[in-house]
């Protein structure tokens, strides 16, 4: 294997999660421009966005301009830090009845006062394009047709393309969130991996952690999954995003990429997984940096379950001789 520039000869092989999510929105674009060969509308997302998190206006409006550039349809709905629950779950019952909506998501974290859950079940299980709703949690585990949280189905699409083996495999998840790690497993387990979640309470975390063929990591620590951790040879997905502010540290984590301390010198961080990276690189026989590896994928299947969506509720509405 041919080694970028500037890396180690060792290193194991890099999961490129930016060209698997070109390759996702490829397919998507495929699909819409499908739609439009039988005269159908595009898809549509709407997305709703509560208060003024600078981070969160961000994130909607990367999503919203990747709808664009798949030819999607978008639709942004701003509500303020004052919204109160009636308000926005009136907004929902709005969209949830809108026929030209097929796919909504409110984007987290939510304002002080608000209730998540509450939130989530407002939304219609076919337009729940986020995969949150307990009817599709239910339907994940218990193997029926529904939406899947988009970062761990976007790595199982990685893995896959990536040529990663599952079934049989001894698949460890660091991480019981629902967005993340509880789907993640249901997936592994789905795939006939064996699965073991740990959590902040697991005692012998690295000893579990080390038995692995496949280590997810979601736990929001930087860094935090160090070569005790990994098994020789093993598949390590960081799923994590963090800030290192200091230097030293930057040189540290990443020995092979001095331009991780001049993006400290210059914006005051750069970013790191839950992985170390330099032990990833020394021990895993595949691993996904930060970034690059899993964060375009979370996109990349929010479209793609906008066009399932659209897909499914179009083809409920057909007779039965017209469904393809």
């Amino acid at each position: 294997m041919i080694q970028p520039a500037g890396r180690a000869a060792s290193e194991g092989r890099r999961l490129d999660g930016r060209a698997a999510a070109a390759a996702i929105r490829a397919e998507v674009a495929a699909g819409v421009a499908a739609m439009a060969a039988r005269s159908e509308p595009p898809p549509c997302l709407a997305a709703v966005l509560v208060g003024d998190d600078p981070a969160s206006a961000v994130y909607v409006r990367n999503k919203l301009k990747a709808c664009g550039e798949t030819g999607l349809l978008s639709r942004e709905h701003r509500l303020g830090a004052g919204a109160g629950r009636q308000e926005l779950l009136g907004l929902l019952r709005s969209l949830n009845d809108d026929d030209a909506v097929d796919g909504i998501l409110v984007q987290m974290p939510l304002p002080a006062g608000l209730d998540r859950r509450e939130v989530i079940e407002a939304i219609d299980p076919a337009k729940d394009v986020d995969g949150f709703h307990p009817v599709n949690v239910g339907r994940l585990w218990s193997g029926g047709e529904g939406f899947v949280p988009c970062t761990p189905l976007g790595i199982v699409q990685l893995l896959d393309r990536s040529g990663v083996p599952l079934e049989g495999a001894e698949a460890v998840v660091l991480g019981r969130s629902e967005i993340v790690g509880k789907p993640m497993a249901a997936l592994l387990l789905a795939r006939h991996a064996t699965v073991t979640v740990c959590h902040s309470r697991t005692p012998s975390l690295a000893r579990i952690a080390s038995r692995a063929d496949l280590l997810v990591a979601a736990i929001g620590r930087p860094a935090f999954v160090t070569r005790e951790f990994i098994k020789p040879g093993a598949t390590v997905i960081d799923v994590g995003i963090n800030q290192v502010g200091d230097e030293a540290r930057a040189r540290e984590l990443f020995p092979h990429e001095p331009e991780r301390a001049e993006q400290v010198r210059r914006r005051g961080y750069t970013l790191v997984g839950d992985v170390h990276p330099a032990h990833a690189a020394q021990r895993a026989g595949a691993w996904t940096p930060v970034p690059g590896g899993v964060g375009p994928l979370t996109v990349a299947l929010l479209l793609s379950n906008t066009l399932k969506a659209a897909r499914l509720r179009r083809a409920s509405r057909r007779p039965q001789a017209e469904i393809p």
